[in-house]
């Protein structure tokens, strides 16, 4: 009796952990950046509700002609004059990857994403990797754009999660670095003990810097203008973006619809709530409609299979000048069974991003606990968007193709003069 309550115990938690692995492995299709097909690094919001890595946006503007900062420099750091340098480390080079060595650094007066040899401003034109659309980014191009911190901060919260963080080292020890047991957000720099002391002498202003535990990306502490650098505290609905005081008395959002971050925070959350809340409480529906494309699927690959081998049948008893039309009607309805195939394993794909422990549903919830108020609106306005368009699809459900293939009848009754125009009895359409 024990060994069985073990067992039935036993199968429970790895049941349990099978659950929870795959909700984590369709939750990490959500944080892979579209060029790069690794997770997000310093993404950006773009305009069209997408995200990409600031690094793979600049190179896909280097691709395009435009002139972009390198993402990769930073603030000046404690390491940035040699006076300062530690003891322990020697002259330090500072690595750039090799997919960094193409990006240009910009002239003079220029902002990330001018084109070459522009004389007057224009619009920077982003090819989004996502929807493949053009994006407008404005006349200041990359420097228009938000940073999703949201975004990194759940990154940050799946890589603790299934502890794939390497070791974080020094960044200024001479080789062997020793691990970094501490990092500074002011300095944007992780700092092994006893560099951390050299850097933060007793009595200086750095001595007040806080100490944060040592990592690789180093974040603002709020959400700030890019235009300005200012913190965010208003909403614009007619522009639908966030901007700071100054964007707010600008000439441009005189006459717009402008409120306090936290309305728009507070109106965004309780709408993502009910649309995520109804997703949830509609599971069963989802698997319904999931269990239902299925067998429309293999209805559709069973009759598509006889369609074709009853034309095949009547075909083979004609003559000669039959065999170049029997190649023509096959493909016909080839094409239109894998055109319904595809549309409705699309549908499928889409009604299973819906359940409990997909991806969308995961980063939803994972949005949901962003307590920074402009960072949630940030994030959750371009969720919001697809939690729409899935609860649309819900509750107007049908079948992307029917799986009748009536109309792909031959009609043999004509004779054999007007073989040549042979062909579908009502034609053949899409699905």
């Amino acid at each position: 009796m024990a060994d069985g309550e073990e067992l039935q115990t036993f199968t429970s938690i790895m049941d349990a952990l099978v659950r929870i692995s795959t909700s984590m492995k369709n939750m990490e299709r959500e944080l892979i950046c579209p060029v790069c097909k690794e997770m997000y690094k310093q993404p950006l919001a773009l305009p069209c509700m997408h995200n990409v890595c600031h690094v793979c946006a600049s190179e896909i503007l280097v691709q395009h002609g435009y002139i972009c900062c390198d993402p990769s420099s930073e603030p000046t750091s404690p390491a940035s004059t040699p006076a300062t340098r530690s003891p322990r480390m020697g002259r330090r080079v500072i690595p750039k990857p090799d997919r960094l060595d193409r990006l240009l650094k910009s002239g003079f007066g220029t902002y990330p994403g001018r084109k070459r040899g522009a004389v007057h401003p224009q619009t920077v034109s982003f090819p989004c990797p996502a929807c493949q659309r053009d994006v407008d980014l404005g006349e200041r191009g990359l420097g228009n754009v938000f940073r999703n911190l949201t975004l990194e901060r759940i990154v940050e919260r799946y890589r603790q999660t299934i502890n794939i963080s390497t070791a974080i080292m020094c960044q200024f020890c001479k080789p062997p670095q020793l691990e970094a047991t501490k990092g500074c957000t002011e300095c944007k720099s992780s700092f092994c003990n006893e560099c951390f002391k050299l850097y933060h002498p007793w009595g200086t202003q750095k001595a007040q810097h806080e100490p944060t535990p040592p990592t690789l990306t180093f974040r603002p502490k709020g959400l700030m203008c890019p235009e300005h650098k200012e913190e965010v505290t208003h909403y614009c609905k007619t522009c639908q973006r966030l901007v700071c005081q100054l964007c707010r008395v600008r000439r441009a959002h005189a006459s717009h619809k402008v409120t306090p971050v936290l309305s728009a925070y507070q109106a965004l959350r309780e709408k993502l709530t009910k649309s995520l809340a109804y997703i949830l409480s509609s599971q069963d529906t989802v698997q319904l409609q999931i269990a239902e494309l299925e067998e429309t699927v293999k209805h559709t690959e069973v009759n598509g299979s006889q369609a074709k081998e009853e034309v095949s049948q009547l075909i083979r008893g004609l003559c000669t000048v039959l065999e170049e039309k029997q190649t023509a009607l096959l493909q016909a309805i080839q094409e239109s069974q894998q055109e319904r195939l595809a549309s409705l394993h699309h549908q499928i794909q889409e009604h299973r991003s819906m359940l409990e422990n997909s991806g969308m549903v995961g980063y939803a919830q994972e949005v949901l606990k962003e307590t920074d108020h402009p960072c949630f609106v940030q994030a959750a306005k371009q969720l919001h968007s697809r939690i729409v368009r899935a609860t649309d699809s819900l509750q107007t459900f049908r079948p992307a193709a029917t799986s009748s293939f009536s109309r792909f009848q031959v009609d043999l009754s004509r004779e054999m003069k007007l073989l040549t125009d042979l062909t579908f009895i009502k034609g053949y359409g899409r699905c």
